[in-house]
């Protein structure tokens, strides 16, 4: 068993050894200001419906957050209420099984090494951009993990100095800009310009746009969506342009539920990133790919952690 608990919701899904998922449960997630024990309930209610009472063999944790080099706990979560939550004894005790814990976009990456695009690459790249956003380096297949085991926090590198405020505490980190919060906060501000069908979708109320919204209507070629993605996607290649500068890895993987909208996001990204990645006439410019896992590849590499079939780093 996968699971992945991000800002939203928490997703929980059998894997097999293929990758292949066959059952699924979705649940949201209390947020930054809920109570650690609702985001826990959420967890356990999706894994035990996903389980369809099969018994348990092992669950996979994928979290959205800073998780120690042990893979014991959560330290720090930006959009999710943990602060060193022993998030993996915990899940232990309740559901009478081993846990194995690590950060989302980790997993998203080990997922995609093992069967996704990243595949053979000798170095890759994993952004997840979800509520915000997430990293990881894979270095030969293996994870980059850091001396605290929390290496690959791209979202929180800060790219506006006094910028938009950030959940994590500060001002003008990367995820301000291009993210699923992001995307809905341009939205937003650009109804106020011009008519949209956003407008009818949320009822006349700008405070009801999500991001699901946004992608269908850019999907139907409106243009405050699409003015919104544009956005969305020029900072992501800006964003990705100075981490290959400082990287450069073979491959770059765009993860994380904003990634389902693909070119919408991806082409405005690929011309950013060409636009403003250093020597980028006089070099390889990496390849800037959607995960082929998509959405489910942060629970799809969860469940790599108690199979076993990837080194944890």
């Amino acid at each position: 068993m996968g699971v992945d608990i991000g800002g939203t919701k928490v997703l929980a899904g059998v894997v097999d050894d293929t990758g292949a998922v066959s059952s699924t449960a979705l649940r949201t997630t209390p947020g930054r200001r809920g109570v650690t024990r609702q985001a826990e309930d959420a967890m356990v209610e999706a894994i035990l419906e996903a389980a369809g009472g099969q018994p348990l063999a092992g669950v996979g944790v994928a979290a959205a957050g800073f998780v120690d080099p042990a893979g014991d706990r959560v330290m720090f979560a930006p959009h999710l209420p943990w602060q060193g939550e022993p998030l993996r004894e915990l899940l232990q005790d309740r559901l009478g099984c081993p846990v194995l814990l690590d950060n989302d976009a980790n997993c998203a990456a080990r997922a995609e090494a093992h069967h996704g695009v990243a595949g053979g690459a000798s170095s890759a790249m994993m952004i997840t951009m979800g509520t915000g956003i997430g990293g990881a380096v894979l270095v030969g297949g293996e994870v980059l993990r850091g001396a605290n085991g929390m290496a690959g926090e791209f979202g929180h590198m800060q790219v506006v100095p006094d910028g938009q405020p950030c959940e994590c505490g500060r001002r003008g980190c990367w995820e301000q800009y291009s993210s699923g919060n992001a995307l809905v906060r341009n939205a937003r501000t650009l109804m106020a310009e011009q008519p949209s069908v956003l407008a009818e979708m949320s009822g006349g109320h700008h405070e009801r746009v999500t991001g699901p919204m946004v992608t269908a209507a850019a999907e139907e070629g409106d243009l405050v969506a699409r003015r919104a993605f544009a956005s969305v996607g020029d900072w992501l290649g800006v964003g990705t342009a100075n981490l290959v500068a400082a990287l450069d890895p073979e491959v770059v993987v765009i993860g994380g539920g904003v990634s389902a909208a693909g070119d919408k996001l991806l082409d405005p990204a690929r011309a950013a990133l060409r636009r403003t990645l250093v020597g980028a006439a006089h070099r390889s410019v990496p390849a800037l790919v959607a995960a082929r896992l998509g959405p489910e590849a942060g629970m799809v590499g969860a469940a790599l952690l108690v199979a076993g079939s990837q080194p944890r780093g």
